[in-house]
């Protein structure tokens, strides 16, 4: 069952320990199949070195498992949960990557302080409320996934604009069109997040980037006038204006 999509998550999720995005089993990927309503998942606490594409887990939009010997990970809930509310995305991924666990430990937003981060991120990576006691309690992974959703909410925030999430006191969740494209995304955000740190080290001053200079670098690489690369809308044509 879904054996493409296996190797898909498979090789997404060893792309985390090669992007330093993990230590240990401390990470995630999953992707899904809208057609088929069912999504691919890392098994819970399985060390990388020892995974195979058989090994990963087919999960239904409830939540229960349809394929697999191994536990799905932990994590699995709320996977669940974004997928079901935020229906443009393919893939997801949860690590505890250290600059942006950094933010989240902070309560804090990652901020637009650079065009690294607007070539990604259409403005501040919001960083979600620290879950209660009583919803850590209740259905931690579960809740997890609806912070996240309910922030989104809160602040009218595009996840296809801004592809990524802290969670108070936890870490970041990126995700994407695909599972590889989720990975890049875990990974231009901990990179952003390390950039802004040294920033706010750095000066008290305001850092973001002005919005006329955040929509240049997010629009040259997202929607119908984007250029950047080989096969955008107007990847050809843009040199001629030079």
């Amino acid at each position: 069952m879904l054996e493409d999509l296996k190797q898909e998550v498979y090789e997404a999720n060893m792309k985390l320990p090669k992007l330093d995005l993990v230590t240990f089993t401390w990470g995630n990927v999953s992707a899904i199949d809208r057609d088929k309503g069912l999504f691919v998942i890392k098994p819970s606490g399985v060390p990388y070195e020892d995974m195979k594409p058989s090994d990963m887990v087919v999960v239904d939009l409830d939540g229960k498992v349809v394929e697999g010997d191994l536990n799905p990970s932990s994590d699995t809930p709320t996977h669940t949960y974004l997928y079901n509310h935020f229906p443009t995305i393919g893939g997801i991924v949860h690590t505890h990557s250290p600059w942006a666990v950094s933010f989240a430990a902070a309560k804090m937003d990652i901020p637009a302080t650079s065009t690294t981060h607007a070539d990604t991120f259409y403005g501040d990576v919001p960083c979600a409320p620290a879950l209660t006691k009583k919803q850590i309690e209740e259905a931690y992974e579960l809740n997890t996934g609806k912070v996240i959703v309910d922030e989104f909410e809160r602040r009218g925030i595009d996840p296809d604009a801004v592809p990524a999430v802290l969670v108070s006191q936890h870490g970041p969740f990126a995700w994407g069109p695909t599972a590889d494209k989720a990975v890049y995304n875990a990974k231009v955000l901990e990179v952003s997040a390390e950039i802004s740190y040294h920033t706010l080290q750095l000066t008290r001053d305001e850092t973001h980037v002005p919005q006329y200079l955040l929509d240049k670098h997010y629009y040259r690489k997202h929607g119908k006038n984007a250029y950047y690369g080989q096969n955008n809308a107007k990847s050809k044509s843009h040199a001629e204006h030079e």
